[in-house]
């Protein structure tokens, strides 16, 4: 497709490049910069140098505001204004999306099925041309027209005489006084009760507390050709009176069911007419009643509310409230011991049994609550109990759920079995295959069963999914192009990295086909096997083709050489960034200062160990683990090494290490209630004795939470301050310095500093507090100075700055020095915890272990930790890695980056492929013996890297 630009070189904007002048949010230093319009554009630079800042706060950002600038006055009075960026002008900017990969849904209803469309294609599929059988006998459901009804009994029956019935009660409790009532005045005489004939009597009811079904007799009949006119008559009263459906006696009292909509004529039992919603887990016309189309109920047992009976509930006993606060929940039951002479500091196996009960699961008896606002008074209260309590505040900011993994509370449906629809819509079948089975295909496969379905159909499917099956097909093609072919339809977006949610919603913006449009994308090669990068790149190539600018904000080597405009941000990070150092294409990228084009020119580069360690000489072993698509394998890991788990994207590196080994060692050290997935045994555990998982999941979900009080190092500023003389005569404790409780923090926005801004149809907005202008505290905190800074200015620091103001203080530059160590330099000690990429909430955890003493004996988990991270962070997080490994901590990555895997001492390759066709180790050994295994495709690359380094 032609790209709309005139002879000119001008689209029909009237602009060839997208023009900024005077950028300055965030670090930006007052920069004009000239993007070229309707090209692939890269931009990188060291982390913190101020890519987002440029893409996505002055970009998008401004992009977004004149969006809504075009509606009405009295629209934009219920959705508010947004902020203009600090940036002078921005001329020829199209209408922007953005990508980002921070906007995983969290929601269990989410999938990838229901996010690319495709599931709302299969419902409609499904409804039009699905055949539908019987969940009782397995036969096929027939509809009849009322002369069909009338022709198979003239057949079936003929010369017999026969009871014709209308059902109008089945499996209902009742007395039902009023129906037999109604039923004599039509005209009626006669029912069939639980298989019973029985006279209408008057005042007849029947036992209102069992279940009854209930048969009306229109007719008695013997089956003639003469009977025609009489029988025709009576199926229709019987179809008025059955609801579309009659039932057929015969001497023998054997049933024959008939039915306008879709019935099985041996049991009786109808569908209602599908409808795409019949199939929709979301829909309560499609959802499974039990789990309510989830596929999984919550069981909240005593041993998982309650790992250790020997605590008191104030010590923590009850796992997910945690230790003793002053909230609600825990006043409730301590009313409820005190009325039983107990108390919070009671040991729970000291509880009796009845007590423990209502303190698990509440009481109908409302309970008197002391009231902390008006001593002396007392509040009735009913009480829920702790279960009732963690499911309505299960994932609330400040909720101690997260000592329960979500595996010891969720069991799959018995009802459904985890396929989320009711037993009706899993009885439709298309090539002997229900939807739920469609739907754990993985993507590749899906694709093969599409492959010449036609031939699979009859003539009347055929006609009805001729457009349904283009749709399908190509937007299924759009995942396989990104590399996302081992992602299955029901699988849940809560469950994908940023990468694969963020290659998700590409393949959908390239299956809508807009042209004109100003594209952000934030990494999009996160997660992404060097093999699939060609298949990435080709995708954005897509959408530039169509008629879109897009803009990557990127660190992968590919990408960049295979882009049209490469713009380089730097120098450094934080303010020492901020400028444009570099641009251009990438065949005349200048090599001035840019560290980037020193990298990409081979000038510079992270090297490769002279020597590989053989470690401890004690192996972990992992055997049989058969998890998903696990086949049967033995994990062997050498202690006290580099240890990289590599392989495909889908080919099982996740479910070996997070899903299989992590919940093992999870056990063993800390008591963990969380089930592994499948495996037979596991040696060489008393070789360790800690393990530390840092994933990429946020660090928390609000403004409230920052590195700051992640890190902890919050709780040690903050006893700082309240040691401070102004503070010690104002009576401050280091309570007044937290934004998170009344008394020291600005109560417009509850210490948040942001305020959330509702949007209506569009995304919602954070905006800053207008009381507090963003500095979360009260005017008198603020008047508390250390060094001549306040708290806020604090948190306002950069953890650089930080390091030199608390050079004195080793207890609080220890833990914030490690931050730096990491490579955040560059981040506040306050920045809230939404605007962190996953890479960076993955360091701020990496940190926050360094900061704690490590035994020697330690395993440390990481899921690819160069996320986000320029050539030059990479070789910083990996002399920090390497470091711990040096003190006889073993380190375990899972990871796609070359760099980091040719720094390995021992490599685990799974493979093949992804999907059905990975979960095998088809490599293993130090980066020089990998290059020499045949069909490991990280050996094929890792030759090739190796050999640059052996050339430069």
């Amino acid at each position: 497709m032609k790209k709309q630009v005139s002879n000119n070189g001008f689209d029909s904007t009237g602009f060839q490049n997208i023009e900024v002048y005077g950028a300055r949010e965030h670090n930006l230093k007052n920069i004009d910069v000239l993007i070229p319009r309707n090209k692939l554009v890269v931009i990188t630079g060291v982390s913190g140098s101020g890519k987002s800042s440029l893409a996505f706060d002055t970009l998008y950002a401004e992009g977004q505001r004149r969006y809504l600038e075009s509606f009405s006055a009295y629209a934009r009075s219920f959705i508010g204004d947004l902020e203009r960026p600090d940036v002078d002008k921005i001329n020829g900017l199209s209408p922007v999306i953005s990508i980002e990969q921070k906007t995983t849904s969290r929601n269990p209803r989410s999938t990838v099925g229901t996010l690319t469309e495709i599931y709302d294609f299969l419902r409609l599929f499904y409804a039009r041309a699905g055949e539908a059988f019987s969940y009782i006998t397995g036969k096929r459901m027939v509809r009849q027209s009322e002369d069909q009804i009338k022709d198979a009994i003239l057949k079936q029956f003929d010369g017999e005489m026969i009871t014709l019935l209308a059902q109008v009660v089945k499996g209902r409790k009742g007395h039902y006084k009023e129906l037999f009532k109604s039923l004599a005045k039509a005209g009626f005489s006669k029912v069939r009760i639980n298989g019973e004939l029985q006279s209408i009597q008057p005042r007849m009811q029947l036992d209102r507390y069992k279940t009854h079904d209930i048969e009306v007799v229109i007719d008695r009949i013997k089956i003639s050709k003469d009977q025609k006119v009489r029988l025709a008559q009576s199926i229709e009263l019987g179809l008025k009176w059955g609801k579309g459906g009659v039932m057929v006696l015969n001497n023998q009292e054997e049933a024959r069911h008939f039915s306008r909509s879709l019935m099985d004529p041996e049991s009786g039992i109808s569908y209602d007419e599908p409808a795409p919603n019949t199939f929709s887990f979301n829909s309560p016309y499609g959802a499974c009643p039990i789990c309510n189309g989830l596929g999984f109920i919550e069981e909240y047992s005593k041993e998982t509310l309650i790992p250790d009976d020997k605590l008191s509930i104030a010590s923590g006993g009850i796992a997910p409230l945690g230790e003793y606060r002053d909230i609600w929940i825990f006043k409730l039951i301590e009313s409820v011991l005190k009325s039983e002479k107990l108390n919070l500091s009671t040991p729970i196996n000291k509880i009796p049994e009845d007590v423990l009960e209502v303190v698990l699961n509440g009481s109908t008896k409302k309970i008197p609550v002391p009231s902390t606002k008006y001593p002396g008074t007392f509040w009735n209260a009913k009480f829920r109990g702790v279960v009732q309590y963690i499911q309505d505040y299960k994932g609330f900011e400040g909720s101690n759920d997260e000592k329960i993994q979500e595996e010891d509370y969720k069991r799959e449906c018995t009802e459904c079995g985890g396929a989320r629809l009711k037993k009706e819509a899993l009885h439709f079948f298309i090539d002997k295959k229900n939807i739920a089975e469609i739907s754990a295909f993985d993507i590749s496969t899906l694709s093969e069963w599409f492959v010449d379905i036609e031939s699979r159909l009859n003539e009347r499917q055929n006609k009805i999914a001729e457009e349904l099956l283009k749709e399908i097909r190509k937007r299924i093609g759009f995942l396989n192009d990104l590399g996302l072919g081992y992602l299955t339809l029901d699988r849940t977006l809560k469950t994908l990295s940023g990468g694969e949610s963020q290659r998700i919603r590409l393949a959908t913006q390239i299956g809508s086909q807009l042209v004109g449009v100003l594209y952000i994308l934030d990494e999009p090669s996160i997660g992404l096997h060097q093999r699939d990068n060609n298949k990435l790149i080709t995708s954005l190539k897509k959408l530039r083709d169509l008629g879109n600018t897009v803009i990557v904000v990127e660190h992968d080597k590919d990408t960049m050489l295979l882009s049209d405009h490469i713009i380089d941000i730097g120098p450094g990070a934080g303010r020492h960034g901020g400028e444009i150092v570099a641009e251009g294409a990438p065949g005349s990228f200048s090599s001035g200062q840019s560290e980037t084009s020193n990298y990409l020119l081979g000038d510079l580069n992270i090297p490769v160990p002279s020597k590989r360690r053989k470690g401890s000489g004690k192996d972990l072993v992992l055997l049989g683990a058969k998890g998903h698509n696990l086949k049967d394998i033995e994990l062997k890991i050498p202690l006290g090494t580099l240890t990289l788990i590599t392989g495909v994207s889908g080919s099982g590196k996740s479910t070996l290490i997070h899903e299989t080994l992590f919940p093992i060692l999870q056990n063993q050290f800390y008591k963990s209630k969380r089930r592994p997935l499948e495996y037979k045994q596991i040696k060489g555990l008393e070789n360790l004795d800690k393990v530390i998982e840092v994933d990429q999941s946020p660090i928390g979900r609000t403004p409230r939470s920052n590195p700051a009080t992640y890190t902890g190092v919050f709780s040690d500023i903050r006893s700082l301050f309240s040691q401070l003389p102004e503070a010690k005569i104002r009576g401050y404790k280091p309570g007044r310095f937290s934004f998170n409780v009344k008394g020291g923090r600005c109560e417009e926005c509850q210490g948040g500093g942001m305020k959330l801004v509702e949007m209506d149809f569009l995304p919602s907005v954070l905006v800053h507090c207008e009381t507090c202008k963003g500095k979360r505290y009260n005017r008198e905190t603020l008047e508390v100075r250390f060094k001549g800074k306040s708290i806020s200015d604090v948190l306002d620091m950069t953890v650089n700055q930080a390091v030199q103001f608390f050079e004195n203080h080793p207890r609080i530059l220890r833990r914030i020095k490690t931050l730096k160590e990491v490579g955040l330099g560059y981040i506040t000690l306050g920045q809230h915890a939404t605007t962190l990429s996953g890479g960076e909430a993955q360091r701020v955890k990496l940190a926050s272990e360094l900061s704690k003493k490590d035994t020697g004996k330690t395993m440390y988990i990481l899921d690819e930790p160069t996320t986000g991270l320029h050539f030059s962070d990479i070789n910083m997080l990996m002399d920090v890695l390497n470091t711990l490994v040096d003190r006889g901590n073993s380190v375990l990555i899972i990871e796609h980056n070359l760099d980091v895997i040719k720094m390995a001492d021992h490599i685990v390759d799974l493979g093949p492929e992804g999907g059905k066709e990975g979960g095998k180790i088809i490599a293993t050994g130090t980066p020089e013996q990998m290059v020499k295994v045949k069909g490991s495709y990280t050996g094929d690359f890792l030759r090739r890297e190796l050999k640059k380094k052996s050339q430069t």
